[in-house]
């Protein structure tokens, strides 16, 4: 017989086999030895020896302890709370999250002594625990079954990708610091989800994206891309992915994973291959069930297009040029966001940008990286606004100088002193057209002697989906719909339109493949400089601009729906009358 002092060693569940006959004393005391020495739980060893059967631990357990005993046989694995599942924790710990109740969470256990387990799940989820008491074997199975749905659910969203590619991709230049962002970046790092975000990243950059979006609701998580300027829907993960894949994005982007009450900002660098990178601007956004993520893909090579890809027309390419030409001067570039401006501007940058020029840009923030160009991101935290950095940018011997938008009365004041000695200065606005533009300044209070004198040239634009010449079908439409658009009277007997096929083919995307620019290119001539002194209005300026030849928006978009490059639709879609 064992003594006394041996008797207190057992554990309560081993006490209690003892006392319910299932176990002899000496018997018990014994396989708590082996449980300690080999450091497996006792309740896997009972059933491993085959001592008991996994019902009778689990029933003898529940009642010692006084927790309810579960049966995972009639378990449905879609009511597992996939978010709140770390696989790693969920293999050491063996402690598996069944369901939520309220603000109750039901974890299964087999081992009476894993409470901690339940109540660092307390901590990390927040969530008040609940232990439930199972079976050793069905727990085994149960968390293997539920990791490998929750793996496949990602596998299926993969398709035919390329994994060893995606496992390859690098983050470039982002080193996490050794903060609690690191640590989350850990646990959230598992493969799928890397897998899964980087395949989303090069499939958005195959298909010309330029805008990612991640959008948690209520029932559903939907990433959407912008292609050619629409967007359209991708994929709908899981919605239990959703809090791992912001994670990642935000690990990747150096954001605070912590942090989910306030908007945050990030930069990804992604290496595509060993002479290209492309680079994403990350925005992250608290809503009501949880954060959307935006990234905005910022390529490189789209700068380096060249001005005939553009879609000037031939006058309109040499007003542009002309005007980069000139020693000093503004050029002005109008449109609504998304229309192309840092598009165009970097263009007429490019062809400036020769060892004998010193170029300077202050953005907010800087979206191409271009060599050669001393590029400076605007904080106003800090203080560093548009207007201090024209100031700096003046002391610093410029030749021309990118503002990238004039915003208020103190930047345009500086601007134009700078285009008045002796600079070219490029900038932006937010205006319909080019008329409006002379305007706008003035209405910020430019005196109209020096918006005459300094701005040289003004460029509307807008973007426009490109018909696919593959598969683009005849348009008929009626002559008197067509005078109503603007076409005139001679010349709709011999257009032919075109509009989309909406089934599109293998070389597009719903009819249409790529964008092109619809600009309104009006240089500042002597008589408008005379009509903006005596106070004239963007009505007068556009009819003079009409008397000079310059085509307005909707002419320039007219003459690319009857040369068959874009759609009625399309144009009616970016222009107004």
């Amino acid at each position: 017989m064992s003594t006394p002092a041996t008797q207190l060693r057992l554990s309560g569940l081993a006490r209690h086999l003892v006392r319910s006959g299932l176990l002899k004393e000496e018997e018990a005391y014994r396989l708590q030895e082996q449980s300690q020495q080999k450091r497996i739980p006792l309740v896997s060893l009972l059933t491993k020896e085959g001592r008991l059967t996994p019902p009778q631990v689990a029933l003898a357990a529940a009642e010692e302890f006084g927790i309810p005993l579960f049966d995972l046989s009639v378990f449905d694995l879609e009511h597992l709370p996939k978010s709140l599942i770390n696989e790693k924790q969920v293999r050491q710990n063996r402690a598996l999250p069944l369901f939520q109740r309220g603000n109750r969470l039901f974890v299964a256990i087999a081992d009476p002594m894993n409470l901690g387990a339940v109540d660092e799940l307390k901590f990390n989820t927040g969530i008040q625990t609940e232990p439930l008491m199972v079976e050793d074997d069905k727990l085994d199975k149960t968390i293997d079954e539920a990791l490998s749905a929750m793996d496949s659910s990602m596998s299926d969203l993969m398709g035919d990708a390329d994994l060893e590619g995606l496992d390859q991709l690098e983050v470039a230049d982002t080193q996490e610091d050794a903060n609690a962002a690191t640590a989350a970046a850990s646990d959230q790092d598992d493969a799928p989800v890397v897998r899964y975000v980087n395949k989303v990243l090069l499939d958005a950059i195959k298909r010309g994206a330029s805008d990612i979006h991640f959008e948690p609701y209520e029932k559903y998580f939907r990433l959407r891309l912008r292609v050619d300027g629409m967007l359209h829907e991708l994929a709908r993960p899981p919605v239990a992915m959703a809090a791992k894949i912001s994670s990642r994005i935000k690990v990747m982007s150096r954001m605070d994973v912590v942090e989910r009450r306030k908007p945050q900002d990030g930069r990804i660098k992604l290496q595509i291959s060993k002479n290209r990178a492309i680079d994403f601007r990350v925005n992250s956004l608290p809503t009501l069930f949880g954060e959307k993520i935006v990234l905005r893909i910022l390529d490189p090579s789209s700068a380096q297009l060249g001005i005939e890809a553009l879609g000037f027309e031939d006058d309109q390419r040499k007003l542009y040029m002309d005007a980069l030409s000139k020693p000093y001067g503004m050029i002005l570039v109008t449109g609504p966001t998304g229309s192309g401006k840092t598009v165009t501007l970097y263009t007429g940058l490019g062809i400036l940008n020769t060892e004998d020029r010193n170029i300077s840009t202050a953005e907010d923030p800087a979206e191409i990286n271009m060599p050669g160009i001393n590029q400076v991101n605007v904080n106003p935290k800090v203080g560093l606004t548009f207007a201090e950095a024209l100031r700096a940018f003046l002391r610093q011997d410029p030749d021309i100088v990118m503002v990238g938008e004039i915003r208020d009365l103190e930047t345009a004041e500086i601007a134009i002193k700078a285009a008045q000695t002796g600079h070219l200065v490029l900038s932006t606005l937010h205006t319909n057209d080019a008329p409006q533009t002379l305007t706008r300044l003035m209405n910020m209070g430019v005196p109209a002697y020096n918006i005459a004198n300094s701005v040289s040239l003004i460029i509307a634009q807008r973007l426009a989906r490109r018909l696919c010449p593959h598969c683009k079908q005849v348009h008929d439409v009626p002559d008197e719909a067509l005078i109503e658009e603007g076409f005139s009277p001679g010349e709709v007997g011999s257009i032919k339109l075109y509009k989309p096929n909406p089934q599109g083919c293998n070389k597009c995307s719903g009819g249409y493949k790529g964008r092109l620019g619809i600009y309104q290119v009006m240089p500042v001539s002597e008589e408008m400089g005379r009509l903006i002194m005596a106070g004239g209005n963007a009505m007068d300026l556009a009819a003079q601009a009409g008397k000079e030849g310059i085509a307005d928006l909707r002419a320039s978009g007219l003459k690319k729906v009857k040369d068959g490059i874009t759609s009625l639709d399309e144009l009616n879609r970016v222009t107004k009358d």
